[in-house]
């Protein structure tokens, strides 16, 4: 028993080392424990931590002449019955609908392959109690960009965001604004190859009902014991365009294979 015991608490040192090597001391400590705390509780506590990044649009082509024509990609607007569909609960992508979001999804064959979806105003976060709002007509929040698993390591991811680019940059949007887990080591490093620029961090201690939040951002601590109460982030990229950087198509290739 005790070498299994010992056993077990090597591999778990080894992972953390691991852990710590990809995110760094801070962020992979936060990690651990929000995986025992949330094990423990039944996911009733939680800490969670984004970093909200700003990504340039082009509507330069990502793919080459004829790359990527077996996928059709299309709007799927509120009442389609292919949203239905969707690997989302219905009632998430109504919500969504609701607040004014825009999908795209991709198809090959008839066969769903994955989706898109952006906001221009402003979006309500679904894993945690936030509104992240944009000051500039020339910015939209994306979120929830989904390549169904046998497509990721095609051209699918490229292909989607080719067509969402260049609908974005057609109505003058400059930037695509998210908020990605400062856990999740492979979209760190591909938003990276992608200039993407981090424009803030925020974390959250959710106990239940209650929600604590501390950010570099404005506002910098909220408190809520409701679902009502929620802290709004007003997310400004209008400094930004002065430097905005060219867009590099082997970039976004590196980026597809990490996904």
């Amino acid at each position: 028993m005790l070498r299994h015991l010992a056993s077990r608490c090597m591999k778990l040192s080894k992972a953390y080392r691991e852990t710590v090597a990809q995110l760094g001391a801070g962020n992979a400590f936060l990690y651990a424990m929000d995986r025992v705390l949330s094990a423990a509780s039944g996911g009733r506590i939680r800490i969670v931590k984004y970093y909200v990044v700003a990504q340039p649009v082009s509507g330069d082509a990502l793919l080459p002449p004829g790359r990527g024509r077996k996928l059709t990609v299309r709007p799927v607007l509120p009442g389609d019955d292919l949203a239905r569909a969707f690997p989302r609960p219905p009632a998430v992508i109504d919500s969504r609908y609701r607040q004014g979001a825009h999908c795209l999804a991709a198809y090959k064959d008839g066969e769903f392959v994955g989706f898109h979806w952006h906001v221009h105003r402003q979006y309500e976060e679904d894993e945690v109690r936030a509104i992240f709002g944009m000051k500039s007509p020339a910015a939209v929040w994306d979120f929830d960009v989904h390549i169904e698993p046998g497509h990721r390591l095609g051209i699918a991811f490229l292909r989607l965001w080719e067509e969402a680019n260049g609908l974005l940059a057609g109505q003058g949007v400059h930037w695509s604004c998210s908020r990605i887990s400062a856990y999740n080591a492979d979209s760190l490093r591909s938003h990276g190859r992608l200039s993407a620029t981090r424009l803030g961090m925020a974390v959250f201690l959710r106990i239940g009902p209650w929600q604590a939040m501390m950010s570099n951002m404005r506002p910098r601590l909220h408190v809520s014991l409701q679902a009502a109460s929620r802290p709004v982030f007003q997310i400004d990229t209008t400094w930004l365009d002065a430097s905005r950087p060219g867009r590099n198509p082997s970039l976004w290739r590196n980026h597809a294979a990490s996904r």
